[in-house]
C-alpha cells in the first residue's frame, strides 16, 4: 500500500493515531465487506448512522453540549483518509450528509430548536440534509428562486430543489428560501422537518454514488414555524457561504483519499499482473505512471494539511480552499483515469474500486461548487476580477 511520507502532521500525534486505528477497524469490519453489495442495492443500511454516532464519527466539530466530540480538523481529515478506503463516495456523501445540513443549525438555530434537534442528528437516530440547489441553477445561490412568504407565526414554502443529498430519507432539512428581495441579502436558511405537509420527494438516479440517496424536493404551501429560522431574516445567505468553505474542504480530503485508494489498487496489480514474460511494474511507461500519480497526490497532501493548520490559526482563506478543492479533485480524476488504464480491462469491471472511484470523479468535480465557478471565486478573492 502506499503510504504518505513519514513528515505527514497525521503521523505525530498519539491521539489522532489511536482515532484512525479506531476508524480503520470499522471500515475493516463494518463497511468493506458490504459497501459492493450496499451499491448494487443502491441503498445501506439506516442502523450505520447510529454505528457511526458510537464511534463519536458524527460529532466532530458540533458542540459538546449537544452530543458533539471535541478535536480538531485534523481529526476529520484523518477519519475521512480512513472512510475512503472503502472507495465509496456514495456512502459518505449520504451517512455524512449532517456535515452539510446540520452545521447552519448549529449556528444559527435557537437554543430550543438546538436543543431539540442537534441531539437526534448527532446519535444518528435522525438524518439531516442540505438543500439549497434549484433546478434553474446549480451554484448560482444568491438567485434562488424557492419562495418563503411569512403567514403569521409561519412561513408558506412554495417551490422545488434538486440534488439534494439524504434527500429521500432526510428528517430535518436544511433550506435555502427567497424572504425578500433580489440577490443574496434576500435569502434566509430555514429548518423544514421532513413530515411537512405539502413536501414531496422523488429518487434521482445517478451515474456514480448510487448507494447515495439523491432526491428532488418540491415544496407546495409547506408551512413552517418561524421559530424554525436559522440567523436573521434575509441573512442566510452568510452561513450557507461559510457552510460551503468546510464542504469543499471535506470534499479535497474525500478527493485526495480516493485518488489514494486508485494508487494503492493500481500498484497492486502492476506488482502481481505478469506481461510479456515480466511484472507489470517492471515496464518503465507504468512505473512512471505510477510515480506520476503519486507526485500529485503528495502535492495535495501538503496543501491540505497546510491549509487545515491555517484553518485552525483562525484564518478564513477563501481563495486557497476553492483552489485546493479543484486542484484534489483534478488530482482524483488523474489517478482514476491512470487507475483504471493500469488495471486495463479489470478497470472496466465493476467490483474494482478504481472503476467505482473513476464514476465518481464528476461528482467531486461539480459539487460543492463547479471548478469554474470556483475558479472565479478565487480570482475575486485575490482582486483579479
Amino acid at each position: 500500500m502506499y503510504k504518505a511520507l513519514p513528515t505527514s502532521a497525521l503521523d505525530c500525534n498519539e491521539d489522532h493515531k489511536a482515532f484512525r486505528e479506531t476508524v480503520r477497524r470499522f471500515v475493516e469490519k463494518e463497511i468493506l465487506p458490504n459497501v459492493d453489495a450496499w451499491d448494487e442495492a443502491e441503498e445501506f443500511p439506516r442502523a450505520l448512522y447510529r454505528r457511526c454516532a458510537e464511534l463519536g464519527l458524527f460529532g466532530l466539530g458540533f458542540p459538546e453540549q449537544y452530543g458533539g466530540v471535541p478535536g480538531d480538523r485534523f481529526y476529520g481529515m484523518v477519519m475521512i483518509e480512513e472512510l475512503t478506503r472503502a472507495a465509496s463516495g456514495g456512502l459518505l456523501a449520504s451517512l455524512f450528509s449532517h456535515t452539510i445540513g446540520a452545521p447552519p443549525i448549529a449556528a444559527g438555530g435557537s437554543a430550543e430548536l438546538k436543543a431539540r434537534v442537534l441531539p437526534q442528528i448527532l446519535s444518528g437516530e435522525k438524518i439531516s440534509a442540505l438543500a439549497v440547489t434549484e433546478p434553474s441553477g446549480g451554484s448560482d445561490v444568491a438567485n434562488l428562486k424557492l419562495r418563503a412568504e411569512r403567514d403569521g407565526d409561519h412561513y408558506i414554502l412554495n417551490g422545488s430543489k434538486t440534488f439534494i443529498t439524504s434527500g429521500m430519507r432526510a428528517d430535518y432539512i436544511t433550506v435555502a428560501a427567497r424572504t425578500g428581495g433580489p440577490g443574496a441579502a434576500g435569502v434566509s436558511a430555514l429548518l423544514v422537518e421532513g413530515d411537512t405537509p405539502g413536501l414531496t420527494r422523488t429518487a434521482l438516479k445517478k451515474m456514480g454514488w448510487w448507494c447515495s440517496d439523491t432526491a428532488q424536493l418540491h415544496f407546495d404551501h409547506c408551512r413552517v414555524p418561524v421559530a424554525n429560522l436559522l440567523g436573521q431574516e434575509n441573512g442566510g445567505f452568510q452561513i450557507f457561504m461559510l457552510n460551503f468553505n468546510q464542504e469543499r474542504l471535506a470534499l479535497a480530503l474525500q478527493a485526495y483519499g480516493f485518488a489514494r485508494v486508485c494508487l494503492d489498487e493500481a500498484s497492486e496489480w502492476a506488482s502481481s499482473r505478469t506481461t510479456f514474460g515480466k511484472r507489470l511494474v517492471g515496464h518503465q511507461v507504468v512505473r512512471h505512471k505510477l510515480v506520476a500519480m503519486a507526485t500529485r497526490i503528495e502535492a495535495t497532501r501538503a496543501l491540505l494539511e497546510d491549509l487545515t493548520r491555517r484553518l485552525e490559526q483562525g484564518e478564513s482563506p477563501v481563495a486557497q480552499i476553492c483552489m485546493l478543492k479543484n486542484f484534489a479533485a483534478q488530482t482524483m480524476q488523474f489517478c482514476a483515469d491512470n487507475a483504471v488504464q493500469i488495471l486495463g480491462g479489470m478497470g472496466f469491471m465493476r467490483g474494482t474500486k478504481s472503476e467505482r472511484i473513476y464514476r465518481e470523479v464528476k461528482v467531486i468535480m461539480i459539487g460543492g461548487g463547479a471548478e469554474e465557478v470556483l475558479n472565479e471565486l478565487a480570482a475575486r478573492q485575490l482582486g483579479w476580477a
